[in-house]
């Protein structure tokens, strides 16, 4: 099997670059490769369905950009694909007044990455949007929306096919080697050639760069966002979406609530430390995964910092009280009858070796004699979000670094 350019990962990143490589790229000859039977298993759908803004991110990084930029044709794509999808626009929630200087600063960078329609709300005007909240001050973000991101990842991987590309499933990568003009990958549907390779492999891009034989100077280290949901019955509670200003330490925006494209509203997520990396239940264990993570420095370094907020976001694991105490900060009607526990994504949070939480996208090169392979070694949220401009724009740097088109 031989191709121009192997995308190792089959979630919306991977299938969304393989597109934009068929699109940009004449005659390109592409195939993606993903370990599982179905595409879209993971971080990809295992998220809330949100399509982001752009409002957290600092301007000018690769997450301010590419969200701003991916969030539009997002909508695009689903309009033209018939998605079920909704700008329903969200509300961000200072419930005191130490609080107001990170909101300060929210509406600083909403304005600063384009978005015209943030508008600033006391607490009587945060009740016109949502009658249950309870705060003193807000943001209304209308660019906000939801969307089913399997339908997505699913839509694209179609026009990837129709556009003369090849999707395998089922299709775990275990060595690439470099031979001849480009690339030997050996998979779980036999061996595949290509002169390039794109390694967007999420929980595992990290391993996958080793095995393609480069030292990322990185870790993956995975953290467990569990949800709940509220019972059919306290639905109304939440209007559209309703988030809480997030700790500017930590790069997670806390438990808010989310309606989602079906009609269910999460609660969620917290973030807890996996020791697993596709470990979805609480009890989830993998020996190497825990190894891995308990002997890197960074996380040690990491951990230093944070074990106290750690142990809080445990409490709230196993607790479900603790949980509910969090959601009656922004809805006080909320009780622990109208939740019941839902399910749990995985964030694959990229750590340095110093300790430090990469806060942006990291995409790096590693060329070879012939070839070269692109590295999406941090793509967290907003990556959904912003698939179609990340994979836009590494099929824009493959051509201009390698000199395709």
């Amino acid at each position: 099997m031989n191709y121009d350019i192997a995308v190792i990962g089959g979630g919306i990143v991977g299938v969304a670059t393989a597109l934009a490589l068929t699109k940009q790229l004449d005659g390109c000859r592409v195939v993606v490769l993903e370990k599982e039977t179905r595409l879209a298993q993971h971080q990809t759908g295992n998220n809330s369905g949100v399509i982001h803004s752009g409002l957290y991110y600092r301007p000018g990084s690769l997450k301010a950009d590419n969200c701003v930029r991916g969030r539009e044709q997002m909508y695009e794509f689903c309009a033209g694909q018939n998605i079920p999808h909704e700008r329903c626009g969200k509300v961000v929630v200072a419930t005191n007044e130490t609080q107001l200087a990170a909101l300060d600063e929210l509406e600083r960078r909403g304005k600063a990455n384009g978005l015209n329609g943030v508008r600033r709300l006391d607490g009587t005007q945060l009740r016109h949007y949502e009658p249950q909240v309870t705060g003193i001050a807000g943001l209304l973000v209308p660019e906000t929306g939801i969307v089913d991101y399997v339908r997505v990842t699913e839509a694209m991987a179609r026009l990837v096919e129709n556009g003369g590309g090849t999707i395998l499933t089922a299709a775990a990568v275990t060595a690439v080697n470099a031979v001849g003009a480009g690339y030997e990958l050996h998979s779980g549907r036999g061996r595949v050639n290509a002169r390039f390779v794109v390694n967007c492999a999420g929980l595992h891009c990290d391993r996958v760069a080793v095995l393609c034989g480069t030292r990322p100077r990185l870790r993956i280290v995975p953290f467990r966002g569990e949800y709940y949901k509220l019972v059919e019955a306290r639905r109304a509670l939440v209007r559209n979406l309703i988030y809480p200003v997030p700790d500017p330490a930590f790069p997670f925006l806390g438990v808010h609530y989310t309606r989602m494209t079906d009609g269910a509203v999460e609660a969620g997520p917290n973030a807890v430390l996996a020791f697993k990396r596709e470990g979805y239940g609480r009890f989830d264990f993998s020996l190497r995964d825990t190894i891995e993570t308990f002997t890197y420095p960074g996380f040690l370094r990491l951990a230093r910092r944070f074990w106290r907020v750690g142990l809080q976001e445990y409490r709230r694991s196993f607790i479900k009280n603790y949980f509910v105490r969090d959601l009656q900060q922004l809805i006080p009607a909320i009780t622990a009858a109208d939740v019941y526990r839902a399910g749990a994504g995985i964030r694959a949070q990229a750590v340095a070796e110093d300790g430090t939480i990469l806060d942006d996208f990291c995409i790096q090169f590693q060329d070879g004699d012939c070839g070269g392979i692109v590295h999406v070694l941090n793509a967290p949220s907003p990556a959904a979000t912003a698939s179609l401009s990340i994979g836009q724009s590494i099929a824009a740097r493959l051509a201009r670094h390698y000199g395709l088109g």
